[in-house]
């Protein structure tokens, strides 16, 4: 369970990264600075990385198949995918309770 919490929590903070780096990048587009995207494009690129390592962690001890684990990356790389995928791997845990 305590790999699922650690999972949880790097896809929200993924998510929320994804989200700050894009805002950063329309800033920087914008004439604005280019320390936002500086500062959180590795930042973003390791919690990505990290949170596609551990799905594919969680994946067997959550009884995730294929489609499902497919589906758990791709939110990786949507806005607000982490958010969604979060709701997700709660209601598939609270199913198989």
């Amino acid at each position: 369970m305590d790999q699922l919490r650690n999972f949880r929590a790097i896809a929200l903070i993924e998510a929320t990264s994804f989200l700050l780096l894009l805002v950063a990048t329309v800033v920087k587009h914008a004439g604005g600075t280019q320390f936002g995207v500086k500062l959180l494009g590795p930042i973003h690129g390791a919690l990505f990385v990290l949170y596609c390592a551990l799905a594919l962690v969680v994946r067997s001890s959550q009884g995730w198949g294929f489609w499902k684990t497919i589906a758990v990356l791709f939110g990786a790389v949507l806005p607000f995918g982490g958010y969604v995928v979060d709701r997700l791997v709660v209601e598939s845990a609270l199913e198989r309770r």
